[in-house]
């Protein structure tokens, strides 16, 4: 099966998304740049963007609120500020798994806590979150893993309001002319530490891609496009149907 999105990516070992999704787990394979920018403005309908793959060698060192500069916090409180006045948000999605394979589809969220990612064939996946669980579903089994919200690095981009520097371990914050990024880790006593890069336009603000990385070193990345935030979404997509989907055996 390909490998699945997030937030987020498989974002869980019950801690980290990239392990909720049955994401393949050979190492990953040596991977280029990737793209050079984001997807354009926001309206006309885009082609698929070339997510920009972050270098698996890369080391981010851990910091502290305080060590930040005020570019680094007014960067952050911008991010804060877009992520905060959504309510809604449509759009499609580029993932890249740790192998280097990719998967489209579309997503839609609806603040606070729902989301739904829907896998374009031949991947049978689905990922909805009701807004304090999130189900990782196989519609060809019929069956779905299911995890608490609370615990995937997706509550940062589905909270109602928030304040990066205040409300996550933020321990990274960069801007050129293509992205400003902001690095969020996430330690866990049982699972080991994992990271979440989230990534905005520097010239429109916007949501540009994510990248989880868990605890084993694995990057799954998430590149979005064609966004709406002004469409009315029907609540009934975001109900984690327990009838005809079952448990995943094991």
């Amino acid at each position: 099966m390909a490998g699945v999105l997030l937030v987020t990516a498989a974002m869980v070992t019950v801690a980290s998304f990239a392990q909720t999704v049955p994401v393949p787990k050979p190492a990953p394979k040596g991977r280029e740049g990737g793209g050079s920018g984001g997807p354009a403005v926001t309206g006309a309908t885009q082609t698929p963007p070339n997510p920009v793959i972050p270098d698996p060698r890369r080391n981010v060192p851990s910091s502290i609120f305080q060590t930040f500069d005020a570019n680094q916090k007014a960067q952050a409180a911008k991010v804060s500020a877009y992520l905060s006045s959504l309510s809604t948000l449509v759009g499609n999605f580029v993932q890249v798994g740790p192998d280097g394979s990719k998967t489209q589809g579309d997503f839609y969220i609806q603040k606070p806590g729902k989301v739904r990612f829907e896998y374009n064939a031949p991947s049978p996946i689905d990922i909805v979150a009701d807004g304090s669980s999130l189900v990782v579903r196989d519609r060809k089994l019929a069956t779905q893993d299911v995890y608490p919200l609370s615990q995937t690095p997706l509550r940062f981009l589905l909270s109602d309001r928030i304040d990066l520097m205040k409300d996550t371990n933020v321990v990274n914050v960069s801007a050129d002319d293509v992205f400003v990024s902001v690095t969020i880790e996430e330690k866990q006593a049982l699972v080991g530490t994992s990271r979440l890069l989230l990534m905005f336009g520097a010239k429109d603000g916007q949501l540009k891609q994510w990248t989880v990385t868990d605890p084993q070193g694995y990057d799954t990345t998430i590149a979005v496009y064609n966004l709406d935030s002004s469409k009315k979404l029907d609540p009934g997509m975001f109900k984690i149907d327990f009838t005809n989907y079952g448990p995943a055996p094991g």
